[in-house]
């Protein structure tokens, strides 16, 4: 059984999406197009889990990616994906094999995935659905990909309602002015034995 990894784009002052629900601020921050550190998380991945605004954003851009220009194309097109949406019919990729649309309690469908796929669970963006997680206590490790821009206003990375979590710092990465600090989570049901 994996654990279910968060990665979220945050900048550097704290805010996951800007005031009208956006993410304007990627404009103005280079992407480090090795992406090392990248590749190596993707490599513990056995599978990618969307929600569906999320998986709309990267169905767009991904499966045409040039995987020269951008190497996390490739594991990023070959992992199983999961979108989890009561409102999608199908998730096509492009030409790669279609995402698996998981249409339950988005709780209930992530025990069951943490479950059945050997590896991590990787949940990228996906703001509704990292919501759920943190309030259930089932995020394990939370990345935060911090880039060199302040926005002064925005939602921040974990729900407004979220208990206390106690969190370990396990790793860092630098690269192009993007900073990656990884997680530990341990939430108070976890700390006490309850869960």
């Amino acid at each position: 059984m994996g654990r279910i990894v968060v990665e979220q784009i945050i900048t550097a002052d704290g805010f996951v999406q800007d005031t009208d629900g956006g993410m304007k601020f990627m404009d103005a921050a280079p992407i480090d197009t090795a992406d090392a550190d990248q590749l190596d998380m993707l490599r513990r991945v056995g599978a990618i889990v969307f929600g569906r605004n999320t998986y709309t954003m990267f169905a767009g851009y991904w499966p045409t990616a040039d995987p020269v220009v951008e190497p996390v194309a490739n594991p990023i097109n070959s992992l199983p994906k999961h979108v989890i949406s009561s409102t999608l019919e199908s998730a096509p990729w492009g030409d790669h094999a279609p995402a698996i649309v998981e249409s339950g309690n988005a709780v209930d469908t992530l025990v069951r995935l943490r479950s059945a796929v050997e590896g991590d669970l990787l949940v990228w963006g996906s703001l509704q659905l990292t919501d759920a997680l943190f309030r259930a206590g089932l995020v394990d490790v939370l990345r935060l990909r911090f880039i060199p821009s302040l926005i002064g206003d925005g939602r921040g990375p974990t729900p407004t309602d979220f208990s206390q979590a106690v969190i370990t710092q396990v790793a860092s990465h630098t690269g192009s002015g993007w900073v990656t600090i990884e997680y530990e989570v341990s939430t108070q049901e976890r700390a006490t034995g309850d869960s």
